[in-house]
């Protein structure tokens, strides 16, 4: 599990990178919907650095820890999710779900059958109820954690085929598509297992570097020199 072209890399080297920036007059903003700094030249992006879910940033992309931070994640496959509750990094809190919402000749979710073939017979019926039921317990859980704790993210990784029918459930999940504090993860999620739950809270408590092609000639100098001392320091 891992975001796709990242490295991970140390707070030192992050704020290497930004003062390298900074001296540079790039600019920089800070991504609140990715919890990301974006660091740019002109029109062209230059490096991406994902931030842990611990930590605050500010718009000038001054990082410091989060004393007291509260995640939540839920991972949605069909036929399962996993929910879990992060405080200061620890897992707390997860559950997992299960519902009879795959046709088995076809291998296909409820979801995607009702697309094609509508909702008739009997085992169509069932699944169905299933499916409303799965997302309502799902809900269920984050609501309580809502209600309990003062959650700075939410994390969700759904199949977009599924977030119309998650978001029109009867009980409704604790924020809305758009809301600034939901992120998409951005990295892939096997199966919605207590496994992945643990390892997607460990990956989000990092930090995680991109860099284009003209942000790799930028910080050539960078990424051969400080990098490497800094590795060695650290690590």
């Amino acid at each position: 599990m891992n975001i796709p072209q990242a490295r991970i890399i140390s707070q030192k080297i992050v704020k290497a990178l930004i003062a390298e920036s900074s001296n540079r007059k790039f600019i920089f903003t800070y991504l609140k919907e990715k919890h990301q700094i974006l660091i740019e030249e002109g029109q062209d992006w230059l490096a991406k650095i994902y931030l842990p879910w611990t930590v605050e940033c500010s718009q000038n992309a001054e990082i410091a820890e989060n004393p007291d931070t509260h995640f939540s994640l839920v991972l949605i496959r069909a036929g399962q999710a996993v929910t879990g509750y992060f405080h200061q990094g620890q897992l707390i809190d997860h559950k997992v779900f299960r519902a009879y919402m795959v046709r088995q000749k076809q291998g296909k979710s409820q979801i995607k059958h009702l697309k094609t073939r509508g909702k008739s017979r009997a085992g169509s019926r069932i699944r169905l109820a299933e499916t409303e039921r799965f997302f309502e317990e799902i809900n269920e859980r984050l609501t309580s954690y809502s209600s309990l704790y003062p959650i700075d993210f939410w994390g969700i990784s759904c199949a977009k085929t599924m977030w119309p029918f998650y978001f029109s459930s009867a009980i409704a999940p604790p924020f809305s598509p758009k809301a600034e504090n939901l992120i998409e993860l951005p990295f892939h999620i096997t199966q919605a297992s207590f496994e992945e739950l643990k390892s997607a809270g460990e990956l989000l408590q990092k930090y995680h570097l991109i860099l284009s092609e003209k942000g790799k000639a930028e910080f050539e100098e960078f990424e051969t020199t400080i990098i490497p001392s800094a590795k060695s320091e650290d690590w």
